[in-house]
């Protein structure tokens, strides 16, 4: 069968969704995805057909001004934030990727759409090609989360644009089926019966990048290894990770750090011989050697730390970020730093905090357990196979 996979053009958004890609390609099916061109060479390089499709993301002027764009959304109040999110996912993405999805449908006619989580346009499109559709969780916001009345009403005019009429409780986005690579437990809040929970599958080598040759001696010594990033997205708000660095480098740690493909390892200035500086590394290889991860919350990141058995210390930035650090907190795995009264000082505190109590870690493991022993990706693939020939809703026991 032909399956569509929607997403919005981020690394964030398209990561989560390999991993289902590639098990369905290796069972035999057709995959291609629709999405921005920003991802198109990932796309393609990972064996997959692409259709250009959606909106993009604002520009924003190089790392300058998404550095300022960052720092505009950290200081905006939770309305604000809520409203920004609406206009951006329920407005933007959702009406341009609907028209193109139905556009490009009409000739590659997909048995069965697959979208992430935030990509709203796709699950209108196959509503209105009745087609099944299913969700791939990529950020902690839950189907709640996107009840404000603006993104109701946003999601709305799209809807009306296809002739679809007006679907006040949301019910439409998940009716069929809905993946969620992490523990029940992790989530929180109410998810629709639809949802089913699997072990993780993490996918993070989208280029040629390997473990460097300085990484076989990282806690050689007996000092814990403290990775720190800020992502590939707000790895632009440099300052918030120069001191990140600042506050732990003077501690008995070997430091990793990356930031990111597009910035400069130089412009976080010299440093120490054992504070490492790379633009990325794969997490999945480098986080086996990790004793604790610094992490601005990122969905993608911090359940990849915590499937390694990681604790955490977390200074949420924007998006869905806070929600993460929120709930991570809550379950005990980690230390939350507010980025706007962060010091170096206040990262050294946490940072000492979370390696000196076990509790952390052995919260972090608990994530590990459980997630490791939830259904693997071929039950995920059972399930979609079985969404697209019944066409109807897949509940879980």
């Amino acid at each position: 069968m032909r399956i569509l996979f929607t997403t919005l053009p981020g690394s964030g958004h398209f990561h989560p969704l390999v991993p289902v890609a590639q098990a369905l390609q290796q069972a035999g099916h057709e995959v291609a995805f629709a999405s921005g061109e920003p991802i198109q060479k990932q796309v393609e390089a990972k064996g997959f057909r692409f259709f250009r499709a959606g909106g993009e993301f604002q520009q924003m002027g190089g790392p300058d001004g998404m550095a300022k764009r960052a720092e505009s959304i950290m200081r905006m109040p939770p309305e604000a934030r809520r409203e920004h999110m609406a206009n951006m996912f329920g407005g933007h993405f959702a009406r341009m990727m609907a028209p193109d999805v139905v556009a490009l449908a009409s000739g590659w006619r997909p048995d069965l759409l697959v979208r992430d989580s935030m990509e709203f346009g796709g699950a209108i499109a196959a509503e209105h090609l009745g087609i099944p559709h299913a969700s791939i969780q990529v950020g902690a916001a839950l189907p709640q989360d996107y009840a404000h009345p603006l993104m109701v009403a946003r999601l709305n005019e799209v809807r009306a644009t296809l002739g679809l009429p007006p679907d006040p409780e949301q019910r439409a986005l998940y009716p069929y089926l809905h993946l969620c690579f992490v523990p029940p437990h992790y989530l929180g809040g109410t998810l629709p019966a639809t949802a089913h929970f699997f072990q993780p599958a993490i996918f993070d080598q989208s280029g040629d990048e390997r473990l460097p040759a300085w990484a076989s001696q990282l806690g050689q010594n007996g000092r814990p290894v403290v990775y720190v990033t800020l992502g590939t997205v707000f790895n632009k708000v440099v300052h918030v990770l120069r001191t990140l660095v600042e506050g732990v480098r003077e501690e008995p740690v070997d430091v990793v750090v990356t930031v990111g493909r597009d910035i400069d390892p130089a412009a976080l200035g010299p440093q120490p011989a054992h504070v490492h500086v790379e633009r990325y590394i794969p997490q999945s290889l480098l986080f086996p050697q990790v004793d604790l991860a610094i992490l601005h919350g990122g969905y993608n990141s911090t359940t990849a730390a915590l499937d390694f058995g990681l604790p955490l210390v977390l200074v949420p930035i924007a998006a869905d970020q806070p929600m993460n650090a929120a709930r991570c907190k809550e379950l005990g795995v980690a230390r939350v730093v507010e980025p706007l009264s962060m010091t170096r000082e206040s990262i050294r505190e946490a940072v000492r905090d979370v390696l000196d109590t076990p509790s952390y870690r052995e919260n972090a493991r608990r994530f590990q357990r459980e997630a490791r022993a939830l259904p693997g990706m071929a039950r995920a693939v059972e399930l979609l196979e079985k969404l697209a020939k019944e066409k109807t809703p897949q509940l879980r026991a």
